[in-house]
């Protein structure tokens, strides 16, 4: 996955825009109109402050179901992220929750959006919806039946979930990519909000072997600058909603701040490896300048 020519940049920084309740959920309003306009507000934001991809997901349909939503759903994400494309120049990626990665390639596919994450690849996890499998070989014959080249993010030991039997990082990383053929891998922490340990990112990293890593949960302004030396890139989401409360709308201002102390994060990481201390974030020699993140 070439995340230079999807993003502009080899290090994006991927927001996400949670959407309020859609049809059939629980808490479902009735107004899909507030939804869409809530919608294009957070899509709005997000791209003001700087960040270099959006990811939608239907996150306040929770209680969710473990595999397919309802057909009402996929009809209601596939017009936001079509207004969504249309609002926004950046790439568009589509999460369908828990785990109806068939749907999210429906999504992205017929709308020309560039990635999707699922939840669940490969492997058995124990979730709050119960035992989700991973289906990676319906997923990937029914991307190429579509004739899409939608790219494939996967979570890896996902959060809110356990794995049947004990495997370790390392080995869930390169089977999830070896033999699932993600794209990209995404490491979380435990839960939404949590974020994953230096030393599993930096495993993790070593495991793909060149393959992307992705932060997927509980990045931050104060603990980003650490963390993204381990990894490609990050969904954040949480820490930039105002007050940094997950009902909340986003805050263009803490996306901004996000995005700023990702890229002191990323200097310092450059800096070391080349040994070209001094060198200040927004010169024109800037390594920072020049990867347009």
């Amino acid at each position: 996955m070439d995340l230079k020519q999807i993003f502009k940049t080899p290090n994006p920084i991927i927001g996400v825009v949670h959407l309020q309740p859609l049809p059939t959920s629980v808490r479902w309003g009735g107004n899909l109109k507030a939804t869409i306009g809530r919608a294009e507000q957070e899509a709005t934001a997000l791209a003001s402050g700087g960040v270099n991809g959006i990811i939608v997901e239907n996150f306040f349909d929770a209680p969710f179901a473990k595999d397919e939503v309802d057909p009402a759903v996929v009809s209601a994400m596939t017009l936001v992220v079509q207004r969504l494309m249309n609002l926004v120049t950046l790439p568009i990626g589509v999460n369908v929750l828990r785990n109806d990665g068939k749907s999210a390639m429906a999504i992205a596919s017929c709308t020309q959006a560039h990635f999707i994450r699922v939840n669940v690849l490969n492997g058995v996890m124990a979730c709050d919806q119960g035992l989700i499998e991973g289906q990676a070989h319906q997923l990937l014959r029914y991307r190429r039946e579509l004739g899409s080249d939608v790219k494939i993010l996967a979570d890896v030991l996902v959060k809110h979930g356990r794995p049947l039997g004990s495997p370790n990082l390392t080995t869930a990383v390169q089977e999830t990519i070896e033999r699932a053929l993600a794209d990209a891998v995404i490491i979380s922490g435990w839960a939404t909000g949590s974020p994953p340990s230096l030393e599993d990112l930096e495993l993790a990293t070593a495991a793909a072997a060149g393959t992307p890593v992705f932060i997927g949960s509980g990045a931050n302004w104060e603990n980003i600058p650490s963390l993204i030396s381990a990894v490609d890139g990050v969904i954040v989401s949480s820490s930039l909603k105002r007050h940094g409360r997950i009902e909340q709308p986003i805050d263009p201002i803490r996306v901004s701040q996000f995005v700023e102390a990702t890229r002191r994060g990323l200097n310092a990481k450059i800096q070391q490896r080349t040994g070209e201390w001094g060198v200040e974030t927004g010169n024109s020699q800037s390594p920072i300048a020049n990867s347009q993140i």
